[in-house]
């Protein structure tokens, strides 16, 4: 029996627009610490490691804001560690509040299961809030598999991340496509050795993932090609 075919997808800026969440919860860590704001412009470049390097970067540029008007570097009042508590507790309530599912992202996912694709999340988000939005969205039986920046030793570039993952879905590398929007889903896949689709509509650039070979410009495209990179 040939192993299954899986497509397995970020979330961040593949399947969710969850921009609109991130950065309002990023907002609020901010004004606890007295720090300057940010923009949904400026921490869309911060998104697709995870939560403390998304607060890392945040609390980067928001104290060198301070610093250029200040003249001097303030201190944070509580630890990057207390700082990403902070931020679940405010976040995982309240994920999709403002997120919405990419255009076409349902249709897609309901067309490669008629195919008879297997699907699975692969996202450095951590995997009760994956869960959380999956189920929200009603889309939690689509999925064979939801592995989170949390539910390894390692996560996204490391390859363990992306090949736990697709052992739990009863899939293999050989069978399986990665589709995703920035740096970290491209390194998995290629240390996994299997195809990437870059997520054009997403919030990296095809520079930062080296231009694949195979860019889809909308979740709408990701069927077909899926197709033609795996056929049945």
């Amino acid at each position: 029996m040939s192993a299954v075919r899986l497509a397995v997808f970020d979330m961040d800026g593949t399947l969710l627009d969850s921009l609109p969440d991130l950065a309002a919860c990023c907002r609020d860590i901010l004004e606890q610490c007295g720090l300057p704001l940010l923009s949904d412009t400026q921490v869309r470049t911060m998104i697709g490691s995870g939560v403390q390097v998304l607060l890392e970067r945040a609390f980067k540029a928001s104290m060198d804001m301070q610093q250029a008007v200040t003249g001097h570097v303030p201190d944070l009042p509580f630890s990057t560690e207390e700082a990403v508590g902070r931020f679940m507790e405010v976040y995982t309530p309240r994920a999709t509040r403002l997120s919405r599912l990419f255009p076409g992202t349902e249709e897609a996912l309901l067309d490669l299961r008629a195919q008879g694709w297997a699907l699975a999340v692969c996202t450095n988000k951590p995997e009760h809030a994956a869960r959380r939005i999956l189920a929200d969205f009603k889309l939690t039986d689509l999925f064979a598999a939801v592995g989170g920046g949390d539910s390894f030793v390692a996560r996204k570039p490391d390859v363990r991340h992306l090949l736990g993952t697709i052992a739990q879905a009863g899939g293999t590398p050989e069978k399986s496509v990665m589709v995703g929007d920035m740096p970290p889903d491209y390194l998995a896949a290629q240390a996994a050795g299997c195809p990437f689709v870059f997520a054009c509509w997403g919030y990296g650039t095809a520079q930062q993932v080296r231009n694949p070979r195979l860019q889809a410009a909308t979740m709408r495209d990701v069927p077909a090609l899926l197709a033609r990179c795996i056929p049945s």
